[in-house]
């Protein structure tokens, strides 16, 4: 009974703690800002390109809302399909169907790089194709890369 009793006690403590630690929002931690995510315009053209295998998808607003462009080395004319566009509380999101399977495309603002050239793009990319994800980087027409050094 004393054993059952200082767990008990070590395990009240401990839950008793937990929330004063979730509520830190210091460096690192996730914002508990709910407001959507803004900081691409809707009328910007993103490109998400990865390496490994390398892919790119390409999303633009049209008449029927955005077009997502998929290309890869295997697929190099590309095919295009609809997609949808959401916004997080931290980062924008693109959904739709290609060929009957799922796609989704995930930007969170943050420096990233391609690991192939010194150039910083301002996004980083989750793009799932069916149950495949590819990990990248991001750009739009309105806050384009930074190019590496060219000399």
């Amino acid at each position: 009974m004393t054993v059952y009793l200082r767990f008990m006690s070590c395990c009240l403590i401990g839950l008793a703690l937990v929330p004063l630690a979730a509520c830190d929002d210091g460096p690192g931690e996730i914002s508990r800002d709910a407001s959507p995510f803004d900081g691409i315009d809707e009328t910007a053209t993103i490109t998400a390109s990865g390496t490994e295998p390398f892919w790119n998808l390409r999303v633009a607003p049209v008449a029927q809302g955005y077009a997502a462009h998929y290309s890869a080395p295997e697929l190099p004319e590309g095919e295009t399909f609809l997609v949808n566009r959401f916004a997080g509380n931290n980062g924008l999101g693109f959904s739709g169907r290609w060929g009957g399977a799922p796609v989704n495309l995930t930007l969170t603002p943050g420096d990233c790089s391609d690991g192939m050239s010194e150039a910083i793009y301002p996004y980083t990319a989750t793009l799932l194709l069916d149950q495949v994800t590819l990990y990248g980087c991001a750009d739009t027409s309105d806050k384009p890369l930074t190019p590496g050094n060219t000399q």
